[in-house]
């Protein structure tokens, strides 16, 4: 049994080591695409789904409205006209009246996918044809829209995503969850795109023109989902529209400080994962290397060989390291990469921890409320009483 599990280890070690060649090679591959310099500059409609005032939401809003391009309105919207994140956002846009902006509210929510209500009604009073959709918890810089749009100019393109890096300020948790953006996520859209191409989009930030919103049948088809940003990329890519990853990479900022607040959003992440790409997200355990590496430590300490199990744990933590600060580095421009690139190993233990958590249990709590997912990653609301059954569950 212990060869059995040293065995293991080893493939382990193995397969994570693949995992973060193809990783490199697909940074390579990446920067080998990077395009030349564009004029392309049509306008644009920046589309701000908002839910209540989140820490620094005033300075992120802002970033947005401090852009370095000619033509471009800014739509926000929330679920209630007095949510405090649109109030936030009337405080930022009386700053710059020279841009038009729009403020506006679903009132109900249409679909289970709050977010979608919001994208469908800026939709429909969108002035341009180009939409860039962005999460409230990031943070751009003043050539964002520039840079993005570029890709455009070739009428090919459907979809334009970017990469982003994680930013935690104070706390382990958050440090640690903002090393994983930076390097896990990031590490594995450079193979995704290596191996088959760009045929999803990331949630940060999405331009998409309405011509592929209206042939996918309008917002409203992601409602029932919960990786609506996965879907749209690959409802477009089925289109035989292309979907790009641009070199602009964007500040997506931590919101989580404790472990369990941490702890549940990157497990309701994997777990909408695991149903919206089952396969693909079962073969990510052998992208991990840390527990390989305690695995065939314990493993090899079992069969009186402790210089082999030390070789073997500090090899996956050193596989960890390179990776972190070569993807932390040239991908994602780390702008803490020392600290990024220690921490990772204990990230990549933890992420380990998340995937496996994922499959406890098929629901997830958003905004709070609790739905049961389905294959696809279609939701399902839970009634209170199921709702209350599952709490208990969980919690005993």
């Amino acid at each position: 049994m212990i060869r059995i599990l040293f065995d293991l280890g080893l493939f382990g070690l193995f397969t994570s080591t693949i995992s973060a060649i193809l990783a490199l090679a697909g940074l390579l591959r990446f920067h080998r695409q990077r395009p030349p310099v564009a004029s392309f500059s049509t306008p644009v409609s920046l589309l701000k789904p908002l839910d209540g005032a989140e820490p620094n939401l005033e300075a992120h809003l802002d970033s947005f409205f401090n852009q370095d391009y000619p033509s471009f309105e800014i739509l926000f919207c929330a679920r209630s006209a007095t949510d405090s994140g649109l109030e936030t956002a009337r405080r930022v846009a009386a700053r710059y009246p020279h841009i038009p902006a729009s403020f506006l509210s679903t009132g109900a929510e249409t679909y289970f996918n709050a977010k979608v209500s919001s994208l469908e009604l800026m939709q429909s009073v969108a002035r341009h044809d180009l939409f860039i959709i962005s999460d409230s918890d990031v943070r751009v810089e003043p050539n964002y829209i520039r840079e993005v749009v570029a890709p455009f100019g070739d009428e090919r393109v459907g979809v334009v995503t970017c990469l982003y890096r994680g930013v935690a300020d104070r706390g382990l948790w958050s440090k640690l969850e903002a090393a994983g953006m930076s390097v896990e996520m990031t590490a594995g859209v450079l193979t995704a795109n290596l191996l088959e191409g760009m045929k999803f989009a990331l949630g940060p930030t999405m331009a998409v023109r309405r011509s592929c919103v209206e042939a996918m049948g309008g917002f409203g088809v992601l409602g029932p989902y919960c990786s609506d940003d996965f879907l749209l990329g690959a409802k477009v890519a089925e289109q035989g529209e292309a979907v790009v990853l641009s070199h602009h990479v964007i500040d997506h900022i931590i919101l989580n400080l404790s472990f369990a607040a941490s702890l549940r959003h990157q497990t309701r992440w994997m777990k909408s994962t695991r149903f919206s790409r089952p396969l693909g997200h079962l073969g990510t355990a052998l992208t991990f290397s840390v527990p390989f590496g305690l695995l065939a430590f314990a493993a090899g300490l079992a069969m009186h060989r402790p210089a082999l199990a030390l070789t073997l744990l500090a090899y996956s933590i050193a596989n960890r390291i390179i990776l972190a600060a070569l993807v932390g580095s040239l991908a994602v421009q780390e702008r803490h990469l020392p600290r990024t690139t220690l921490l990772y190993p204990l990230r990549d233990f933890l992420g380990f921890c998340c995937w496996a958590a994922s499959y406890i249990g098929g629901t997830i709590l958003w905004r709070g409320r609790r739905y049961r997912l389905s294959r696809g990653g279609l939701m399902e609301p839970l009634a209170r009483g199921q709702s209350e059954k599952t709490e208990h569950a969980m919690t005993t």
